[in-house]
């Protein structure tokens, strides 16, 4: 009794925030699609499609068409949701009969072409599978002798997908690889004049210009992820589709991938700089450097660098040098990790969150509009709220409230990839972000220890083992 009708979207967090129970409206006839106040919440997979599917006089809602598409995939493959899609069309507008009804495809016919443009800006990837463009042709093949102009359309359409693909294979490629930790035995070279590692400040020596070239390498990384990515990346069998997994020929997740092993180069590069200088003085004005650069990463939304530089900071093998901290100006760091804070599920950067995507709506420029979020937090909040919840109802409905909250976390994701980075380039920085020699954890350590002598055994013992298996001395 007074069980509250609508669920906050912090709900959505419980687990299964979503008990059937709450739903007391009647079923909309229409369909088998369930509403309450307003908002579909549940409905069978087959409505939902049927939902999708335009015809002379509807179309879908904008935000249905991207919450379907980004949702289905976890119950259906896109080839085969298209195929239906396609399949459906050709039979509620007999498309299979002889003589077609012109007047009646006219009405039709804008409206399909522009779902069918709709999914392939939108979910670019799906479209890498012949099938799809198979599907894709032959229902423009159908309704194009009724209007020269579908042909034109179609052609339009395949050349700015084909470009868009073009773009996001070469930009995987172009991206310069990411070089992984690189042996140990650098840490000899510190020692050893001349040094071969170049460092940082040798490349940069400017805080902002270093933090406007992270902000490229990380809207450059994330123009590529897809929306589905985020979806794929949780795919568990689905218990109405018997054995087989959606996608079990390979997660397609491997732009979000590639950007997790971004953001964790990022922290072993920031720790390598500081524990490689062999004196105190340098390794403290490191520090104070990457300090500066978090700072103007903050000011300029870029949550994911900061993120990761504070991270690389926090490591022991560069928390543990009390002598180079003893030189540090302090008080802005504790500012940022303040700022960083995970208490209360990251409260204080939840916060800062919002002020940069209420900016971002308000901007004038482009530099406003950027917001890139802490990567491994968004993705950790839309594995719990995938978790949190099941797909489907107990009697077999889709469970299309968790997916509209789906796609908010994601739709605003898409927003903010899609910025176009205002600051100019310079290779030399991004190369040297990408390629530059980073140790392992041993690495660091045994770096650390070298600058810094070993406190108590147990770090004495440690330092013994290291040099031995990385310096080979005794």
């Amino acid at each position: 009794e007074g069980m509250p009708q609508t669920l906050s979207s912090t709900s959505m967090f419980t687990p299964c925030g979503f008990s059937p129970h709450l739903h007391t409206s009647k079923e909309d006839e229409q369909g088998g699609l369930i509403f309450q106040d307003g908002n579909l919440t549940s409905a069978s997979l087959d409505a939902l499609i049927q939902h999708l599917i335009p015809t002379t006089d509807y179309y879908p809602e904008k935000a249905y068409i991207f919450t379907f598409l980004l949702s289905s995939r976890l119950f259906i493959e896109p080839h085969e949701l298209l195929s239906r899609v396609c399949h459906k069309c050709i039979e509620q507008q007999r498309l299979d009969d002889p003589v077609l009804d012109k007047a009646r495809i006219r009405k039709f016919g804008p409206k399909i072409l522009q779902l069918l443009t709709e999914w392939t800006e939108t979910f670019p990837y799906d479209f890498q599978e012949e099938r799809m463009i198979g599907h894709l042709k032959d229902m423009i093949h159908r309704i194009a002798p009724c209007d020269e102009a579908y042909w034109k359309k179609m052609n339009q359409l395949l050349q700015t997908l084909n470009q868009k693909l073009a773009t996001l294979s070469h930009g995987q490629e172009g991206i310069v690889k990411i070089s992984a930790a690189v042996s140990d035995k650098l840490v000899a070279f510190k020692s050893k004049p001349p040094s071969i590692q170049r460092e940082i400040l040798s490349v940069c020596s400017d805080p902002y210009t270093l933090a406007q070239q992270l902000t490229h390498v990380e809207l450059e990384r994330l123009s590529h992820i897809g929306p589905e990515e985020f979806v794929q990346a949780f795919v568990h069998k689905d218990p109405l589709d018997g054995t087989k997994t959606c996608f079990s020929e390979q997660k397609k997740t491997s732009n979000l991938e590639a950007y997790v092993k971004w953001f964790n180069r990022l922290c072993y590069l920031v720790a390598t700089e500081i524990c490689m200088p062999a004196k105190k003085k340098q390794r403290a004005q490191v520090i104070e450097f990457f300090i500066d650069v978090a700072r103007e990463c903050f000011n300029i939304g870029n949550f994911n660098s900061l993120m990761a530089i504070i991270s690389g900071m926090n490591m022991s093998p560069v928390s543990r040098l009390k002598k180079t901290w003893s030189k540090v100006k302090t008080a802005k760091f504790f500012i940022l990790e303040h700022q960083m804070d995970p208490t209360g599920n990251f409260y204080n950067y939840r916060t800062a969150l919002r002020g940069a995507a209420h900016r971002s709506l308000t901007a004038h420029s482009n530099r406003e509009k950027i917001v890139i979020p802490f990567f491994s937090l968004l993705i950790k909040d839309i594995y719990f709220l995938n978790e949190g919840c099941a797909n489907r109802l107990p009697n077999g409905h889709v469970n299309f409230e968790k997916f509209l909250e789906l796609a908010k976390q994601v739709g605003e994701f898409i927003t903010w990839k899609q910025v176009e980075c205002p600051f100019e380039q310079d290779p030399n920085i991004i190369h040297y972000l990408h390629t530059a020699p980073i140790f392992t954890e041993d690495g660091l350590y045994l770096a650390s220890y070298e600058s810094e002598s070993p406190e108590n055994q147990t770090e004495k013992d440690r330092w013994k083992s290291l040099r031995s298996t990385i310096l080979g001395k005794t």
